[in-house]
């Protein structure tokens, strides 16, 4: 479909390294893609949800019994160790936000799934007959700009076994 629009079709040639003509490969982008999209989402859940539980917790907590306490020395040290495990939470969850959101292949992921739904928009409208959600993953207003100079992760484990001796 996208070759039978001019428009769609030139767009499709720019330089990303990847044939969007290719019924094949624009699956596998889009498997992968939703793949992306699923580990953003587990990784934001196993780190976002327990510092949310524990950063309530710990403000409830304090709200409810902690700042009553008489004495400034149980007080302060609440307050040390709440601090202390809210932070650490919070650097994991950064941690794991940064690995997925730095990740150089996965931002070519990311831009190459952005410029496929902006060549499918175009086709949709030049007359295409695509449905109107196709293709519809993630947070493409945060798609990463293409880097040409990092390599596929496919590309780049295959090349590792042959060096490793695994053909």
């Amino acid at each position: 479909m996208i070759a039978a629009v001019p428009e769609a079709e030139q767009e499709a040639r720019r330089e990303l390294r990847f044939n969007f003509l290719d019924d094949r490969a624009v699956l596998e982008l889009l498997r992968s893609r939703h793949a992306d999209e699923e580990d953003m989402f587990k990784a934001g859940f196993v780190h976002g949800v327990p510092l949310a539980l524990v950063g309530l917790g710990a403000l409830l907590y304090w709200a409810g019994v902690a700042q009553y306490w008489e004495t400034a020395a149980p007080r302060n040290a609440y307050l040390a160790v709440a601090i202390t495990v809210v932070v650490s939470q919070f650097f994991f969850f950064v941690r794991s936000a940064m690995s997925l959101w730095g990740d150089p292949v996965r931002q070519n992921l990311r831009a190459r799934a952005a410029a496929y739904r902006k060549i499918a928009h175009i086709a949709r409208r030049e007359g295409a007959d695509i449905p109107a959600h196709y293709p519809h993953y993630g947070p493409y207003p945060f798609a990463a700009t293409f880097r040409p100079d990092v390599d596929d992760r496919e590309q780049a484990e295959s090349e590792g076994a042959a060096v490793n001796g695994h053909p």
